[in-house]
């Protein structure tokens, strides 16, 4: 019994109900409230007779432990003082025994802060989730294999003509204007059996239908996740009604036009000169609109990559949010908190992930709008280095080390900012896609007008064919598909080394490592 009452991991003690104070403690229990031994604890004349922040007045203490007599168990959560003034979220189950005709309480405490933190952790993830797909600008369908919806966001429910809600629960089917709701079926159930991310209606044009049965045109992008094996359809709906509307004015136009042409084939000679600068202007309308809708691809092209690629990463952390938290209620026990701090370590790294994965997209978002600027400062580059290094060590993978051979001693004039966030980037890559007990190491020399930096792994290397695109965005080489990233890294390096007018150069071989090297010029320091 001693042994069982030293070994728990929980704070566990013994009260005399008619001493009201404790007479025994666990060595758990001890450092959970701040005291060097049980015997210090048992000495304390405030923290032997009552755990609380604030204890109870005499008179209360007495009726509590009065009813807790009476009832036999006892639980209340409550703010736990320790030694050192602190307090913090506590669980008190309080079981009433007797030895010997004399009452005793055998006291348990369970620390809740770690819980309280993850739930909140969690919520505030869920939270995020929830806004960014509520308020997306387009709308944004789930299915599952069946066909019947289970998510839908509040521009799905708008475009459809549905309260909020109203969608969920409905066949996807409903959505589909009757005369192709068949020839839809037959696709939906093909989806179903070799799911593919694409765009629906290739070369055809697509309509949905509305509540009222009034039907628009649409553009559909398709996308898929599993679920505790089960497939779901997402469906990424944008009305095209406007888009559709300048096509036929445009279409419209071009029927004036070539009116327009065989009315002025009829105009008498000294009208010529005038016809040829009408047509020059034509074929340079041509010439915009063609590049308008080579645009207007590209982008569509770049909107699908994305839509792809943040359906992945936000997917994988959000199943790990979800199953480690329903595994999380089954291990109630005392004797299954290590798997709950298992369950609460991959909680916090799918938080991280998450969070890392916005990051980008924020990053990305600020230097496309402009919103970033290079401010130079006098920097020490050594130890900004330095101190970017120890910054990074604690997602070193086993045996995992960073080495530094600098050799720059005065200070620099650069923006430090964006060159600590080149330095993360190019750490985090060299940790990320190395191995266990490999080394990366940072080489940094020094000129009179120009700063070299080089981050040099030993892992897996990029394909030759792959290095020319490393530096657009959302682009990943084909050996690394299987680890997680957004394909933005690199391409933020390079627009943050264009700000601070500098160059970007890489080297990499197969399973034996890359090096990119920084070129920073040195033009802006001070005559002194």
């Amino acid at each position: 019994m001693d042994l069982l009452f030293e070994k728990s991991t929980d704070c566990i003690g013994i009260y005399d109900l008619n001493e009201g104070r404790f007479i025994r403690v666990n060595q758990a229990g001890v450092r959970l409230l701040g005291f060097s031994s049980e015997q210090a604890l048992l000495a304390d004349p405030v923290r032997s007779r009552s755990l609380r922040s604030q204890p109870l007045k005499n008179e209360q203490q007495a009726n509590l432990i009065e009813r807790i007599v009476q009832a036999g168990v006892y639980e209340e959560t409550v703010q736990i003082g320790r030694l050192n003034s602190q307090s913090f979220l506590g669980k008190l189950t309080i079981n009433v025994f007797t030895d010997y005709d004399h009452p005793y309480a055998l006291v348990k405490l369970i620390d809740q802060e770690p819980l309280v933190r993850s739930e909140s952790e969690l919520d505030y993830s869920v939270q995020r989730y929830e806004a960014i797909f509520t308020n997306a600008t387009i709308g944004i369908i789930v299915a599952d294999e069946g066909g019947q919806i289970v998510s839908a966001n509040q521009l799905a429910d708008q475009l459809f003509g549905y309260v909020t809600g109203e969608l969920v629960g409905l066949a996807i089917d409903k959505l589909v204007p009757r005369n192709v709701s068949h020839q839809h079926e037959k696709l939906r159930q093909s989806f179903t059996a070799n799911p593919q991310i694409r765009a629906m209606g290739h070369n055809r044009d697509l309509f949905a239908q509305r509540k009222d049965n009034s039907r628009f045109p649409v553009e559909v992008s398709l996308s898929y996740f599993r679920l505790h094996n089960t497939l779901y359809a997402v469906a990424y709906i944008i009305d095209i009604t406007l888009k559709k509307e300048a096509e036929h004015q445009l279409f419209d136009q071009k029927i004036q036009v070539e009116q327009l042409n065989a009315e002025l084939e009829q105009k008498v000679a000294d009208r010529t000169h005038a016809l040829m600068n009408t047509l020059a202007q034509l074929e340079q309308s041509k010439d915009e609109l063609a590049q308008a809708l080579k645009t207007e691809r590209e982008l569509g092209e770049l909107k699908s990559r994305f839509v792809s690629m943040a359906s992945h990463e936000f997917r994988t952390p959000l199943t790990v949010l979800q199953t480690s938290a329903t595994l999380i209620e089954k291990y109630a026990g005392a004797d299954q908190q290590d798997k709950r701090k298992k369950h609460l370590d991959r909680i916090r790294a799918s938080i991280k992930q998450l969070n890392d994965t916005l990051e980008e997209f924020l990053s990305l978002g600020k230097v496309e709008e402009g919103k970033v600027e290079a401010h130079p400062i006098e920097v020490n580059v050594t130890q900004l280095i330095n101190e970017t290094v120890a910054d990074m060590e604690g997602i070193l993978k086993p045996d995992q080390q960073i080495q530094t051979d600098l050799s720059c001693i005065d200070p620099f004039w650069l923006d430090p900012s964006l060159l600590r966030k080149i330095l993360v980037n190019l750490l985090a890559n060299a940790i990320k896609y190395s191995g266990p007990g490999s080394t990366v190491t940072v080489r940094g020399t020094c000129t009179e007008s120009q700063l070299t930096l080089a981050v040099e792994d030993q892992g897996v290397g990029i394909p030759k064919e792959d290095q020319q695109h490393l530096f657009e965005r959302f682009f990943r080489a084909k050996n690394v598909a299987n680890i997680a990233g957004t394909g933005l890294g690199l391409h933020i390096v390079g627009r943050y080394m264009e700000l601070m007018g500098g160059q970007v150069l890489l080297q990499s071989a197969l399973n034996k490592g890359t090096v990119v090297t920084l070129l920073l010029p040195y033009e802006n320091h001070s005559a002194d």
